[in-house]
Order: C-alpha cells, then sequence, then structure tokens
C-alpha cells in the first residue's frame, strides 16, 4: 500500500490528501498551522480549540474536504508541524524531518520516509520597497488578512490597501468587516491592462464562472463599505515618527513609474500592501526539485517534479487561486497513490484545471509587476528589513565588487540573512542589482532551537500493521499565529 506525505493544509493539500485516500493510500497531512485550510480558508478562533465557523470562500466545499478526512482512520493529520528540513535519497522521496510544536514548549523531533511526498505548501505576500515601508504600521496585505479573519483584528483605524493583484480585494474586505475604516485600494495596473487580462478571450472564462462570481461578490461589498478602488496608482512613500501617520499615493504610468506632480498625502495609521505571490520554494528547492525561471515549480501533466516520488500542486507551481490550486492537488494526490492522470476519474478535473490555469495566466498578464516600480526608491530606501540594508549600498558595494551572485551580496553586505533569510527582499535584490541566485535553498528550512536540534527524532512508521485501519488521527497541537507571509 501507497504511503503518502502532503506537506500543507490548504485548498492544494486538501484535495491531495482527500484523492490519495480515495486511492487507498496511507497519508499524513502537515500543516504549521493550528487548522486546516491555509490561509484561504482561515477561520477565526471559537474557544480553546480554535475552530470557530468558516466565512464565506466555498465553506461547504471545505467542510467536506476536511470532515472526510476528520473521520478517516487512514489519515492522519499533524497541525502545529513545522517540516524544518528534507533528506533527500537516491531514487526516493526526501526523508521529512518534523518539529511537532507543544504548548509547554516540550518540542517533539519527527522523521517520515514517505514513498510519495505532495508539496503543497503555497505562498507568501510579494512586497516591492518603497521610502518608510518600514515604519511600524506598513503590513503585508496578507498579513492583515489573517489577523482580520482569524483573530477579528483590523491592522488599523483607517487603513488604505496598495498593490498589484485580485488578493486586494478580499483583503479589504476582510479589514472592513473587522471594524476598519479602508480609505482606498490602490491597484497599480492600469485600467486597459486590466481590462486587456480580464476581457480579452472571454470564452476562456466561461468554465472559470465562479471566479468571476466571486470577483463580482468582492466588487459588491466594496460599494457597501464605501470603498474606492483606483487604478494605475501606488503607495510610493509612507510617513511618520514611531508608526505611519500618513503615505504619498501618485498616478503611474504604464510601466509603473510614478508620475511627477500627481503625489498626494493622505491621512492613514496602517498601510497594507501585495504585489502578487511568492512561492514557498525552500522545501521544493530542499528536495532537489527543478525550478523555472518565474520561480515555479516544474511539473508534469500529473503534477510530478523532477524528482522521483515528489508531486507539487497549489501556488507552488505558479500563483492561481483556490480553484486551480484544488484541481492540481486533486491530481497530485491521484497519481501521488499510484494513479494514472489520464484515468477518466480526472477528465472533469483535468479540464478544470486547464480552465483555471489559462484564467491564472490572464490575470497574471494583468498584474503583472512593471520595471517602473524601481522609481519609488531613492538611496535611503530600505531593502532588506532584517538587516537595515539600503538601496544605496546595495548599489555601491555591487558596483565596487563587481559582484553578479547572490551569495557574494548577501555575505558582503548581510541583505537576506536576517530572520526571514531573504524571503521578503531577495526577489528585490536580484531584480534591483540582475543578480541571480534567489537564496532558497536552506537546509534548515525554519528558524528551529539548538535545544530540538540536538534532541532524538522519533520515527513515525505510516503504516502500523497491529491496527486494521493504519492511521490515527491525532489531535492538533501547538497555538495559532499570524502568518506574515499571508499565503
Amino acid at each position: 500500500m501507497t504511503q503518502v506525505v502532503v506537506i500543507g493544509a490548504g485548498p492544494a493539500g486538501l484535495a491531495a490528501a482527500v484523492r490519495a485516500r480515495g486511492r487507498g493510500a496511507e497519508v499524513v497531512l502537515v500543516d504549521a498551522m493550528a487548522q486546516v485550510g491555509g490561509q484561504y480558508w482561515r477561520r477565526p478562533p471559537e474557544g480553546p480549540g480554535g475552530d470557530g465557523p468558516l466565512p464565506g470562500n466555498d465553506a461547504r466545499r471545505f467542510a467536506v474536504l476536511r470532515e472526510r478526512l476528520a473521520a478517516d482512520p487512514g489519515c492522519r493529520v499533524l497541525t502545529g508541524t513545522q517540516v524544518w528540513a528534507l533528506e533527500q535519497r537516491p531514487g526516493l522521496p526526501p526523508e521529512v524531518h518534523l518539529l511537532q510544536e507543544s504548548p509547554d514548549g516540550e518540542n517533539r523531533r519527527l522523521v517520515l520516509a514517505p514513498q510519495a511526498l505532495v508539496l503543497a505548501t503555497g505562498a507568501h505576500d510579494r512586497t516591492l520597497p518603497f521610502p518608510g515601508w518600514d515604519l511600524p504600521g506598513v503590513f503585508t496585505a496578507g498579513a492583515a488578512q489573517t489577523l482580520a479573519k482569524g483573530e477579528g483584528l483590523p491592522v488599523g483605524r483607517r487603513v488604505l490597501v496598495a498593490g498589484a493583484g485580485p488578493f486586494l480585494l478580499p483583503a479589504a474586505v476582510s479589514l472592513a468587516a473587522a471594524g476598519a475604516r479602508v480609505v482606498g485600494v490602490h491597484e497599480a495596473a492600469s485600467l486597459g491592462r486590466l481590462a486587456d487580462g480580464y476581457l480579452s478571450r472571454p470564452w476562456e472564462s466561461a468554465g472559470a464562472l465562479g471566479k468571476t462570481l466571486e470577483l463580482g461578490r468582492y466588487a459588491l461589498a466594496h460599494a457597501r463599505h464605501r470603498i474606492p478602488y483606483r487604478t494605475a496608482s501606488a503607495v510610493v512613500a509612507a510617513h511618520g515618527a514611531q508608526r505611519v501617520e500618513s503615505v504619498t499615493v501618485a498616478a503611474l504610468d504604464a510601466e509603473w513609474a510614478p508620475v511627477p506632480g500627481t503625489g498626494r498625502e493622505l491621512e492613514v495609521d496602517a498601510v497594507c500592501v501585495s504585489h502578487g505571490f511568492t512561492p514557498r520554494l525552500e522545501l521544493a528547492v530542499a528536495a532537489g526539485c527543478r525550478i523555472a525561471s518565474g520561480r515555479a515549480v516544474l511539473v508534469d501533466a500529473a503534477q510530478r517534479t523532477s524528482v522521483p516520488g515528489v508531486y507539487a500542486a497549489g501556488e507552488i507551481t505558479g500563483t492561481g487561486g483556490a480553484h486551480l490550486a484544488l484541481a492540481e492537488g486533486a491530481v497530485a494526490g491521484h497519481c501521488a497513490a499510484g494513479g494514472d492522470v489520464a484515468d477518466p476519474g480526472l477528465r472533469g478535473i483535468r479540464r478544470l484545471r486547464r480552465v483555471h490555469a489559462a484564467f491564472a495566466r490572464r490575470l497574471e498578464a494583468a498584474h503583472a509587476v512593471r520595471p517602473g516600480w524601481r522609481g519609488w526608491l531613492d538611496d535611503a530606501t530600505t531593502v532588506c528589513r532584517c538587516e537595515g540594508v539600503t538601496v544605496g549600498t546595495l548599489r555601491e558595494v555591487a558596483a565596487a565588487t563587481g559582484s553578479a551572485g547572490m551569495r557574494s551580496l548577501r555575505l558582503t553586505t548581510r541583505a537576506g540573512l536576517g530572520m526571514c533569510q531573504g524571503r521578503v527582499c531577495g526577489r528585490t535584490v536580484e531584480e534591483l542589482l540582475g543578480v541571480e541566485g534567489a537564496g532558497d535553498h536552506r537546509p534548515v528550512a525554519v528558524p528551529v532551537r539548538l535545544g530540538d536540534l540536538a534532541s532524538e527524532p522519533v520515527a513515525v512508521e505510516l503504516v502500523d500493521s497491529t491496527s486494521a485501519h493504519r492511521m490515527k488521527p491525532v489531535e492538533p497541537c501547538g497555538t495559532q499565529r499570524a502568518n506574515r507571509g499571508g499565503a
């Protein structure tokens, strides 16, 4: 019997686990959060277990997936559990090293040796820097939505949302529902570019009617909360002494360069920014998977990566939203459990995958980052927030040393060597200086205490031959945290 480990319990991971169980595989589903569902299906806490009702976003579909796995003794769910390393094995999927968190601080190291591995680790916000973005009160839109959806807490009283992409819409709605006054949503793409992306080749959108209706619901919610929506504009600076007190917004040209003379200052106490998403590639890189130039894991029609027995689904194969993630996860789980992508039972799912992939490509074209954003910056603008490295420092060091790679620049300037390990600033440094090497290879994928590393790992048997059902559900442990990336 095939033994499958799924990392990530968002839409892609849940769909993969359900499909793998449908093929009879033994499944372990791992997620760092205290609840399954990922960012898309994040729900507010309700009592000690933190399992409140889910607001909107295909709540019924989520309930079906969650309940099927919760009632299935053939699926073990490990929440509050970090994957801190993958150890490659020749010809086999990597060994999975876990750290299961406990409220009393007595964390457990676990080790899994699966026959198949599905990576569904999602993505986090990409945020382009601007002067003042390191002030308290500047959040990623994902982090702000996490607090609003998961805890019912707005990040401020007067909040501005800015960046690029359809995610700005639900982020603003979540903030308004939590009690914030959202003074505006500023989309960097122009109206013409948005129209080209959304309205061209309309027949391709026929099968993605659900996504179109979802966008319509968010637009109605914006109207209900009286949230202004402006295109071809961006936050180009944040101001304040101890925290954000105001921001400067400016009109942008077609390449996202600020239009001279259009800047105006708005009073806010928080600003939420997102310029699309960056796939969480640490584990995929550690596994040895090939990565495309667009920073997505390369997969075939069966969602197989370049590593034997390793599959990938969801945002790490390219940002496409929950519906595409569900389809990809279903294919990945089915094939990881020994099925074939050509099986008749996947016919409808393959069609949905094609439709939503085409829709995602159009959205990417509409909201893609343009090079003019560099015009927002000055030499004093911080790029690496962890280490306080500025644009000027990066440019001076690159010019003085002739550095052509990310590694040498990191060692010379310390950009990317802080707590986030380049997750926030890595792509920005690459694009500013034209260097190569994203720095996603981290043998230790998340911060781990030395004491935990020194403890003896516990080998987890995926199959318990003494049990009729072999797998037993594990109660969630750990506490829910705000995900700064917001995947």
